[in-house]
This record gives C-alpha cells, sequence and structure tokens, in this order.
C-alpha cells in the first residue's frame, strides 16, 4: 500500500523544477491546482528540454522535464542513478500560415523535403498533389524550428528520420540540429509566434500553442496510410505501446491505424537517491508526492489543455519507478 505521508502546509520549502516547454502549459495548471490543493508551492522554469536536463545533472533543481530521455552515455555521467517519469503523452504538431488556414495534407517525404528546402514555394506541384481541393498561394516557404535545444526538436527530427533515410543520413535526430534551412526561434511560444507572424512559414510545435494561436495542424499521413491530425484519439491511439520497466521509449511513427505519426511521451527526471546536498528527508517525500499526483489526479487535466493521459500501463510502469525512490537507501513510499 501506498503511503503519502503528511501534505506540507503552506510556507513549506518551494519545490523546483526546469525543462520542456513542450508540457509548461499543463505543468503550470498542476502546480497551480496543487499548490491550491495541498500548499505546496513549485517553481517550473520552462527554459528547454537541454536546459532542464543540465539543470537535473548539475543538480540544481528537484526535477528536471525533457521530451527526450537521457541517453546510457550521459546517464553514466550522472552523479547519481536517474529515474524517468512519464507524466502523459503529446503531440508535435505542424502548422504553416497561408491565406485561409487550410488544413493540409502532407506524405512523410513531402515533410522532409519541405523541412530540407527542396520545396520552396506552396505551389509545388507535389503540395497539389496532395491537396486537390486546396487553392494553395504562389508564396514562398519559410522553415521556422527552434534555436535552443529542445526535446520538441527530438521527436519530430526522430520521426524524420524513421521515415526518411537520406534525413538519417544528412541531418540526423537530435535535440539541437544543424538546419538545412529555415528560421530559428527559441521555445514552442517563439516558433509559433514567429509562424503566426510570417506568411507562408511552417514550423513544428506542440499542439496547444498552434490551438492556443487559432493555427491549423497539418494531416500527417502515417504508416497506414491515413492522413491524421494530432487530436485526443490520435495522439492516445499512438501510445498504446508496450512500456519498458524504465519508461525509456519513443512513440514516433506509429504503426496504430488511427494514431498520429509524431507523438511522444514527456519526462520528469530525478535522482533515485534523494539524499543528497543539503536535502532533507521531508523534501523528498515532499516531492515523491507532488510526483505521484502528477501521475494519478494530475491525470484528469490533461485532455483540457489538448494532451492526452497516460495510457494504463505506463501509469503502472511510472508507479513502480516512484516506488524505487530512496532516501539513505529506505524507500519513500510504500512497496
Amino acid at each position: 500500500m501506498l503511503f503519502l505521508g503528511s501534505l506540507p502546509g503552506r510556507g513549506n520549502d518551494i519545490l523546483t523544477g526546469a525543462g520542456a516547454t513542450f508540457p509548461a502549459p499543463l505543468y503550470m495548471a498542476w502546480f497551480e491546482r496543487y499548490c491550491r490543493d495541498t500548499g505546496q508551492r513549485v517553481i517550473y522554469d520552462s527554459v528547454g528540454s537541454g536546459a532542464g536536463t543540465q539543470k537535473i545533472l548539475k543538480r540544481e533543481v528537484d526535477f528536471g522535464a525533457s521530451d527526450a530521455f537521457i541517453g546510457d552515455d550521459d546517464l553514466a555521467f550522472a552523479p547519481g542513478k536517474l529515474l524517468h517519469l512519464p507524466t502523459c503523452v503529446g503531440a508535435v504538431a505542424i502548422t504553416c500560415n497561408l491565406p485561409g488556414n487550410p488544413t493540409l495534407r502532407l506524405s512523410p517525404e513531402t515533410l522532409v523535403d519541405l523541412f530540407k528546402g527542396k520545396i520552396q514555394r506552396w505551389s509545388d506541384p507535389r503540395l497539389a498533389r496532395e491537396n486537390p481541393d486546396i487553392k494553395l498561394p504562389d508564396l514562398g516557404v519559410v522553415v521556422v524550428h527552434r534555436a535552443d535545444a529542445s526535446g520538441t526538436t527530438f521527436i519530430f527530427s526522430d520521426y524524420l528520420t524513421r521515415v526518411s533515410n537520406q534525413w538519417r543520413n544528412t541531418v540526423g535526430r537530435g535535440k539541437t540540429l544543424r538546419w538545412p534551412v529555415g528560421m530559428g526561434a527559441d521555445g514552442n511560444p517563439g516558433v509559433a509566434d514567429m509562424v503566426q507572424r510570417i506568411p507562408g512559414a511552417i514550423g513544428y510545435m506542440e499542439t496547444m500553442y498552434a490551438t492556443a494561436r487559432n493555427l491549423p495542424t497539418v494531416a500527417v499521413r502515417n504508416l497506414a496510410g491515413q492522413y491524421v491530425t494530432p487530436t485526443l484519439a490520435s495522439v492516445s491511439a499512438a501510445a498504446q505501446i508496450e512500456v519498458p520497466d524504465d519508461t525509456r521509449v519513443y512513440l514516433a511513427n506509429t504503426s496504430a491505424a488511427t494514431g498520429y505519426p509524431i507523438t511522444g511521451f514527456t519526462w520528469v527526471i530525478f535522482y533515485r537517491e534523494q539524499a543528497y546536498g543539503q536535502r532533507s528527508p521531508d523534501r523528498a517525500q515532499r516531492l515523491a508526492n507532488l510526483l505521484w499526483w502528477m501521475i494519478h489526479d494530475g491525470q484528469a487535466d490533461t485532455q483540457g489543455l489538448h494532451y492526452a493521459p497516460l495510457p494504463p500501463e505506463a501509469v503502472a510502469k511510472a508507479e513502480a519507478v516512484l516506488r524505487s525512490i530512496r532516501y539513505n537507501g529506505k524507500p519513500i513510499l510504500g512497496e
């Protein structure tokens, strides 16, 4: 049976986290609600997945947050064993600024050619063939990508790498890339603002940021040959996979017939052994309480902010991750 311990009262130490902008709207809503319900304040700095990973590696925050899990090579250099806790499922939406805000249909091949700069005008015949019912303008294509180290970029480039050998061999995947073409902006909000401002722009961002700005999302052709937009149903379908015990798994290029192909988990990252630095048992307990709440009570808030809740298998694996947290070798949560 799980033991959460006593909840903190108002005025107790603030918990801190930093990282991904991808889930930031959800995290902000969560932490406001959690403070209201429990009195525990949480400060989250949405500095991007790359910066958040560095902050937890340096033990500057209670938890980092990233849409790209930390690989084995980097984990080996961490000062302690790091754990990954999935918190929700989100989609990387492709959106563009065209007259009339049409919902475009794009194949993986066309998407690659757009972001490689091989398609330079929206009147290109390849786009017209996929969108025969849309009158596309003779307007230049302006690619907008992330300038900072980004988990959103990792999810998107992981997808492009899976669908294109050419992309894999020339650009690859990562939180930062040497983009063949385009303009950079910081954070999901920066990309969304730039796409909204520039006629002919195309960019990628977490769905919430497109929805908040009334930007149309592209229907991307999945492995089953279906053109799918990022919706709660299509994102949830993509997440119905086997989750490993350490929860580090990517969802891109799903085989689900109704699944949106550019989908991913997002994680919070923290140390298994919480007795380090000046951390107290109470602080470790309060962090564990918060994380348990996020994968249970907090899931009720996901859909209203255009994220999908964790599937049951992911919740079960996340519970096991949390039960492994220790303070001086002793479990913080009940077995």
